[in-house]
């Protein structure tokens, strides 16, 4: 199980680190429109990546991760 989490979290890791290496000037534009937005609208974006991180991760366990 504790393989799992950090596999995750290594995997996490990787595709933020290669967003700010490969692409800096991107994330100062993604953080602009993120200013941009409304509170509730910051809400909802996290609320809708919870639940495709879940089932993400639910669809890995059926499939046999």
């Amino acid at each position: 199980m504790i393989e799992t989490v950090f596999l995750a979290l290594g995997l996490v890791l990787i595709v933020e680190g290669l967003v700010y290496a490969l692409a800096p000037s991107i994330i100062e534009q993604l953080l602009a429109v993120l200013r941009s937005l409304t509170e509730d609208q910051r809400r909802l974006i996290g609320l809708v990546s919870i639940t495709i991180g879940v089932v993400l991760v639910w669809c890995a366990k059926l499939l046999g991760a």
